[in-house]
This record gives C-alpha cells, sequence and structure tokens, in this order.
C-alpha cells in the first residue's frame, strides 16, 4: 500500500504538472449586490499580482487599505487588501484577498484584472483541494467544509464544524492504529511459522478482532447520523384522495403551502417543501391521491406519486378514519418494507363513534398513529417516529458531519473484517485474514483521503463552490 504522505506527494506533482503551479482566483462571496464582495487568489503570482493591482503589498497577516486600479491605473474601487504568506494560510500558498465593495461590476472588473495578470479562474472547490494536497486539511476536513457552508440546520452546522475541527479524522486515526497493531501481531505469525502460536487458543486475534469490529460499528452508527444531519431524509406523504395529506403537509411545514379543499383529486403533480424535524432537514413530498382514474392529468400525478413513494427514505401512509379502512390499508402491498412506513390515521378530531383505533393498530404491519392534521393533536409524536424510524437519535451533540461515501466506506471495513474472522475461525487462514485486514485499512483511508483514486477526488472537490 502507498504510504499516505507519498501518495499525497505524487498526487500533488501529478496536479502541479497539469496546472503548472497556476495562480488561481475566484470571487469567494456569494452573487448578488452587497456591502462586501472579496476576490480570493492563491498561487505563486498571488502577491506579485496583487501588489501590480494595488501598488502595495503590505507584511502577512496586515490589513491595507488601498485603490484598486486597472492597466490604465484608473481606479476600480477602494477597499482592503490582504495578504497570507506561504505555508501559513489556507492553502499552504501565497493567499491574497482583495475586498472591496459587493457590486457584480467592481467584482468583475477585478477578476479581469488579475487575469489579465497572470491568473485563471479557479476550478469549483479548487481552493481546498490545494488545502488538501499541501497537508493543510485531510479529505474530512475539506468535505466540511461545504458542509458547514451548506448547513440547513443548526445541528447540521455544529456536526460540520466538529469535522472540520478533525474529530471526525481521529476517530477513523484512531481505527487504524488498532488495524495496524492488529495486522503486525497478524504477519509476525506468517513470517515466523516456527513460533506455533496457535491464534484460536490464545485469543488475543479474536478479541482484537471483535474490539476492532465493535469499533466500527459504533462509528458506522456515528456516521450515518451524520449523514442524515447533513443530507436530512426524503418522506413523502401518500394515500387515497381526499385523506388529509395536504392538510398533513401543511401543518408539519406550518404554513399552508398545499391547497385543501373537499374536492377528492385537487393534488394532480408533486409538491414538495422542506422542514425541520428536531435538528434534522426533512424533504416533504406532497403526492397525488393513488387511485384508479381516466383522466390523463391525475394518472400522470398518480405514476409520479408512485415513483415518489418507491425512493423514498419514509412514507407516511395518510387514512381517513371515516373511509373504507381496509381499502385504503390495501396501499401497503404497494409500499416499501414495513419498517419504511408510518400508517397515520388522520381525522382523530371528528371522534368516529364505532373507532377502534387499538384493534385497527393492530391489524396493521407497520408503525402507526391517530393524528388530527386540522387540530395538530398527535403530530409531537409523530415527529418523534419519524426520527425512530430513520434511526436519527435525539441527541446532536458529538455528531460530525458525514456523507454517503463515508458510510459506504466504513460499510466494506465492517465487511472485511467479519470476512477476516470467518476465515480464522473456518480455516485459519492467517493470509486472508492479513489481506482483509489491509482491505479494511484501504477503505478507512479514503475517508481522510490518504488513498483515493484521482477520479474520485475531482469528484468530491467539483461539488465545491467556485470560492471554496
Amino acid at each position: 500500500m502507498i504510504r499516505p504522505k507519498l501518495f499525497k506527494h505524487l498526487l500533488m506533482m501529478t496536479q502541479a504538472h497539469s496546472m503548472n503551479i497556476d495562480t488561481i482566483c475566484a470571487v469567494a462571496t456569494p452573487p448578488g449586490v452587497s456591502g462586501v464582495g472579496i476576490v480570493r487568489l492563491s498561487g505563486p503570482s498571488s502577491a506579485t499580482i496583487a501588489e501590480k493591482i494595488c501598488g502595495l503589498l503590505p507584511p502577512p497577516r496586515h490589513a491595507a487599505f488601498v485603490s484598486f486600479r486597472d492597466k490604465s491605473k484608473h481606479c476600480i474601487d477602494q477597499g482592503l487588501l490582504l495578504y497570507f504568506q506561504a505555508p501559513a494560510s489556507f492553502t499552504g500558498e501565497d493567499v491574497v484577498e482583495l475586498q472591496a465593495h459587493g457590486g457584480p461590476l467592481v467584482l468583475n472588473m477585478l477578476m479581469r484584472r488579475a487575469l489579465e495578470l497572470g491568473a485563471r479562474v479557479a476550478r469549483p472547490g479548487e481552493f481546498s483541494e490545494r488545502a488538501f494536497l499541501n497537508d493543510k486539511l485531510d479529505l474530512a476536513q475539506a468535505e466540511a467544509i461545504a458542509d458547514l457552508i451548506e448547513s440547513g440546520t443548526e445541528a447540521a452546522a455544529r456536526a460540520a464544524q466538529r469535522s472540520l475541527s478533525g474529530e471526525f479524522s481521529k476517530q477513523i486515526a484512531g481505527l487504524q492504529e488498532k488495524l495496524t497493531a492488529l495486522r503486525v501481531y497478524v504477519e509476525a505469525a506468517i513470517d515466523f511459522p516456527d513460533e506455533e502460536i496457535d491464534f484460536l487458543a490464545d485469543g488475543e486475534v479474536l478479541a482484537r478482532l471483535d474490539a476492532s469490529g465493535q469499533a466500527l460499528l459504533t462509528l458506522l452508527a456515528a456516521t450515518r447520523q451524520g449523514q442524515i444531519l447533513r443530507d436530512g431524509i426524503w418522506m413523502a406523504i401518500v394515500g387515497r384522495p381526499n385523506a388529509g395529506k395536504s392538510s398533513l403537509l401543511n401543518a408539519l411545514s406550518g404554513q399552508d403551502r398545499a391547497i385543501v379543499t373537499e374536492i377528492p383529486g385537487t393534488t394532480r403533480d408533486i409538491l414538495r417543501e422542506s422542514i425541520e424535524i428536531d435538528g434534522i432537514p426533512v424533504h416533504l413530498v406532497d403526492t397525488a391521491g393513488i387511485r384508479p382514474t381516466e383522466n390523463p392529468i391525475e394518472a400522470e400525478g398518480v405514476r409520479r406519486a408512485r415513483e415518489a413513494l418507491l425512493a423514498a427514505d419514509l412514507v407516511l401512509l395518510v387514512v381517513d378514519q371515516f373511509g373504507d379502512i381496509a381499502e385504503q390499508l390495501s396501499l401497503l402491498q404497494e409500499l416499501p418494507d414495513p419498517e419504511r412506513v408510518i400508517v397515520v390515521f388522520n381525522k382523530e378530531d371528528l371522534q368516529l363513534a364505532d373507532w377502534d383505533e387499538r384493534a385497527m393498530r393492530a391489524q396493521v404491519n407497520a408503525s402507526s398513529i391517530s393524528i388530527s392534521a386540522k387540530t395538530g393533536m398527535g403530530l409531537q409524536k409523530l415527529r418523534s417516529m419519524v426520527r425512530t424510524a430513520v434511526g436519527a437519535t435525539e441527541q446532536t451533540d458529538g455528531l460530525f458531519s458525514a456523507r454517503q461515501r463515508h458510510v459506504d466506506a466504513l460499510r466494506r471495513a465492517t465487511a472485511h473484517l467479519a470476512q477476516g474472522k470467518r476465515q480464522l475461525l473456518h480455516s485459519a487462514a492467517l493470509e486472508i485474514l492479513a489481506e482483509e485486514l489491509r482491505l479494511a485499512q484501504k477503505a478507512l483511508s479514503e475517508i481522510t483521503g490518504d488513498v483515493l483514486p484521482d477520479d474520485l477526488l475531482g469528484a468530491i472537490f467539483a461539488s465545491f463552490c467556485i470560492g471554496k
């Protein structure tokens, strides 16, 4: 396996060859009009370009009030110039920030001048990519920057900050140390067979395998929580026409987002709304009532509803207590597995005389609850059920931001450990165990970027904003 530092060095040489150590520039503030706008430069020519635009270069980490000038020496604007000398900068290179007024025209003129002086426009995420390649942060920390910028809830922002500070990476490093120690122990037995160590009788390897496997499962659970905080969940509201789906969407979102009438089939298309449930981002999808219909427009809505429910992380099946219960519950046959479904018996406020809630809920092979979307009765309990159904805990302190690729890598590492243990128990195959341990470490290394394919690295940073 290529050593992490060597891998990064080789990758950086490859990237540098393709870029010719370019100086890059980008607008680092959002599009639109604002009080302040920033043009950021990074690379060997940053200081020279800044001095030509501003007429001076202040000492590192000192702000200077300057006039930004074009090639004809006409003043573009006045503002602040900041210089961060390598390696004490975000990217590890010379970095310059031109802080002007935040008008699009002013920033475009500053960008044009920087390009005239030899800079090029940065690719998405290229500043963070250079920080990664220059060992200023690892890949999990670099991704946390984008996660922090895109955070939709306070809990998600705190989780991203913990990842950025290195909390996630420290836990990965701790697992790597345990697996390295175990590999040394196993490979020593392979290299010195005359010692005749009985690993199964000794119990040391199995104990270490079990301890590492449990640590991986614990980290996997926390990582899944972090992914939920970052990405949220997709929750589809489905049911027969007029069951109260749109009323439920309005009640959960706290606003009149969907049209509610007594006329069945009001919703013909997919309606989406993003809300927060106890710190968890939830993307609600209100669908057309599912029923046989000859109307081509409504039929298309029904088709889209079925697509939405199959793709959702969680489905709320809304049942009208005053309708044909058995007919409405027949939709369960079309829904995903029961663990991804909550049956919501609506219109509880109307108090149907012969309604036997306990008996009805006992017939449902899924979680269920009675509510009133109109009055809000039972909604708080429904929110708690949603959290439980997607595996989210109420405790968000201590969690870190994570992505699907992190979850996938941890699952592969867990699978390699399990396979290695099976081989050890069934055939005492130490060589296979050693290989499975190596593959587990390789999977973990992908999280921090110590070992990562070039194409995946490019795809990760391509999702960042230009100025980062």
